[in-house]
């Protein structure tokens, strides 16, 4: 499946805008790890793309991404991008093996975290945001509370990267892409 493949899939299942910037958010940071890793890009971006795409059909565990699972595969999507999809979720059973399953596990609640603290910045951008910044807001659990600190913390750890690392590499990996995630700020 291409990237441009997946997107088509994302808008067919997916609905909401915000939903639909998650999943660009994380292919942003994924698109970034890849060229730093010399990974098949396109294959990550793909993966990014779709890990989100059955949400709001099927939003509770263990449906997603089970369910999701099976229409990727009725679609042709290749097995690796469907098993990294399912390792994802922490209670899949599926362990996270390959480099590109532990950086969607890695990726996924870091961008999601890191569009929160953009969206509480004077100026709503992503460019506002540090590592110090982002570290404050992990110790505040009424900050984005459905965000899961652990998941952050272990999915740097999985993918052997520093915590401090991983979260200034996301950040930057957003911030090239600021306007398409919604994250360029008001200009103020």
């Amino acid at each position: 499946m291409t990237r441009d493949e997946a997107w088509s899939v994302v808008c067919e299942f997916v609905k909401s805008d915000s939903l639909r910037r998650h999943m660009l958010g994380v292919e942003a940071c994924m698109l970034a790890y890849a060229q730093k890793f010399g990974e098949a890009a396109e294959r990550w971006q793909v993966t990014a793309l779709l890990h989100d795409f059955d949400w709001e059909i099927h939003p509770n565990a263990p449906d997603h991404p089970m369910k999701g699972e099976a229409i990727l595969m009725e679609r042709g999507v290749e097995e690796e991008i469907r098993r990294a999809i399912l390792s994802h979720a922490n209670y899949s059973g599926v362990p996270r093996v390959s480099l590109l399953e532990r950086a969607l596990f890695a990726c996924d609640e870091l961008s999601g975290f890191l569009t929160a603290c953009s969206y509480v910045k004077p100026g709503k951008s992503i460019a506002e945001v540090d590592v110090g910044s982002v570290k404050r807001k992990l110790k505040d659990k009424a900050f984005a509370r459905n965000v899961n600190r652990d998941d952050i913390t272990n999915g740097a750890m999985e993918l052997q990267v520093p915590l401090d690392e991983h979260i200034a590499f996301c950040i930057d990996a957003m911030k090239a892409k600021a306007s398409e995630l919604g994250l360029a700020g008001t200009g103020l």
